[in-house]
């Protein structure tokens, strides 16, 4: 056995030693406190935002960053950044540990980049999208670059874009096909299902392609596919001894990973990159001003319209049988971090162009407000076609009597003992099953 194998060889057993000490401290998550591992993208005040968390320094903390980065307030969005910490009610992260540094070329970034620009090219030449994973070519569906729903998914995507990335920087298509799907390579090209189009509304989409962005952001295909690219690599004898690849080897690794990414758009990705991309992506769509609150309702449509098994539900979930736990996941960050619903200034708030009210019907003069101090939340809701009429919604209501007084809500978000109903011009809290609170 060379020295080079071996060498990799004792590296891979100590890669194995160290997680399973990393297993062991995941157990103890009291001892550890909490960790964010991910990209700064926003700032908000004199915190930042990375892996969608809020992340603020604690009055004494470790700042570790470079010359062009020396303090917080200065580093650059799009950077790396790993941070330790205490998780406050408000969903921030107390950091007392906190690191960055830029995002540099990573191994076999280069090489999954120039691998998808590849699988572009040939499926832009071939006018249709293609499957060839189970070793015959079959056409998943027609390619569309330009048209109404191209120009869709493109305001959409342009809307959710960190803002360290330019609309250029990404691609989209629509793929013709009844499916509801979408995803993204390594080289940020978007692919979406015409399906997910037809039945989705905006809100939807948003946070479906929040999602998928946030694979190719967070440079999940690389992360995926770099620990095939060793096993192959070192099967075939195409690393040095020292495990780096040089310019003899560099058409080797680029062929691999074509041949690998060619399927990887089917096959999902690991639980931890999944659940990032959905707290990741719910982040995209919040920022951009789409109500993510429908987020955790939609992927149990996903189930719901698939079934277990499907290799759709595969994809979108990885695991299908944690369809609830996810949902669940989604609705305590959204607890957390957007407790107030959809930013009310997002790109895609501001860019809506509001539809003119019907004039109102005649209504008999409404009756005095009662004198003293009451308790009352007063609602005057209107459904298309019958007249407004004035109702009461006190504390203490029920779920039923405020659905017999204002109809069906529009959304419905569940946080733990909270629920939270959504109609067109106002929003009714209930604690433990009774109105607490109404918001116009």
């Amino acid at each position: 056995m060379g020295r080079g194998i071996r060498w990799m060889l004792g590296a891979v057993g100590l890669l194995g030693l160290a997680i399973g000490v990393s297993a062991q401290d995941e157990r103890r998550p009291e001892d550890r406190g909490e960790k964010v591992d991910g990209y700064v993208e926003w700032r908000a005040g004199d915190c930042l935002v990375a892996d969608a968390q809020k992340v603020c320094p604690a009055p004494l903390h470790k700042f570790e960053g470079t010359k062009d980065a020396p303090n917080l307030a200065s580093v650059p969005l799009g950077w790396e950044l790993k941070a330790k910490g205490r998780r406050l009610p408000d969903g921030t992260l107390l950091a007392r540990e906190i690191e960055v540094k830029p995002n540099g070329t990573a191994m076999f970034e280069n090489e999954v980049r120039a691998a998808t620009d590849t699988v572009e090219q040939k499926v832009r030449a071939a006018g249709h999208f293609y499957d060839d994973s189970s070793g015959r070519l079959k056409s998943v569906g027609r390619l569309r670059e330009e048209g109404p729903q191209v120009e869709r998914v493109r305001g959409i995507v342009d809307n959710l874009l960190p803002p360290y990335l330019a609309p250029e920087d990404v691609r989209v298509y629509v793929i013709e096909n009844k499916e509801w799907n979408a995803f993204a390579m390594g080289n940020r090209s978007i692919y979406v299902f015409r399906g997910l189009l037809d039945d989705m509304d905006d809100d939807e989409v948003a946070i479906v392609l929040g999602h998928e962005l946030v694979h190719a952001t967070h440079e999940h295909s690389r992360k995926q596919l770099k620990k095939e690219m060793w096993i192959q690599l070192l099967a075939v004898g195409a690393l040095s001894a020292a495990g780096s690849i040089d310019d003899k080897t560099s058409r080797a690794v680029v062929e691999l990973a074509t041949a690998l990414t060619a399927s990887a758009w089917s096959n999902g990705y690991g639980r931890g990159m999944e659940d990032q991309a959905d707290r990741v992506g719910l982040r995209y769509a919040y920022e951009s001003g789409y109500d993510i609150t429908k987020g955790p309702r939609l992927w149990y449509r996903f189930a719901k319209k698939y079934g277990e098994g499907n290799k759709v539900v595969t994809f979108f979930f990885s695991d299908h049988s944690r369809s609830a736990a996810r949902a669940a996941k989604l609705e305590k960050e959204i607890a957390y971090n957007y407790p107030e619903g959809p930013k009310p200034d997002g790109p895609a708030r501001r860019a809506a162009v509001p539809v003119p009210a019907a004039p109102p019907a005649p209504t008999a003069p409404a009756p005095p407000a009662p004198s003293g101090p009451t308790n009352a939340l007063v609602a005057t809701p209107g459904t298309t076609g019958a007249p407004s009429r004035r109702v009461e919604i006190r504390p203490g209501m029920t779920p039923e009597e405020v659905r017999r007084a204002l109809g069906n809500p529009q959304s419905e978000l569940i946080f733990g003992e909270r629920t939270r109903w959504t109609y067109p011009d106002l929003t009714v809290i209930f604690e433990k099953g009774r109105v607490t609170e109404v918001r116009f």
